[in-house]
């Protein structure tokens, strides 16, 4: 998906349907359990809050907290 610098966190942008690389990287980190995602493998994440999360559950679990 991403061509990026190897074992550097990525700064990126959140949008409904796509993601822009702020700051090149192979990962982003996530927001509740600080598990390292590679760019690859991101699917979950808040455009409201500008976070990523590591799955499904989380972010579920991140919304219903709210």
């Amino acid at each position: 998906m991403f061509t990026s610098n190897t074992n550097k966190t990525a700064k990126l942008h959140y949008m409904p349907n796509n993601i822009r690389m702020l700051s090149p990287g192979d990962h982003v980190m996530c927001a509740v359990t600080g598990e390292k995602i590679l760019l690859d493998d991101l699917r979950y994440w808040s455009v409201e809050r500008q976070e990523p999360y590591a799955t499904a559950d989380i972010a579920v679990q991140r919304e219903l907290a709210q």
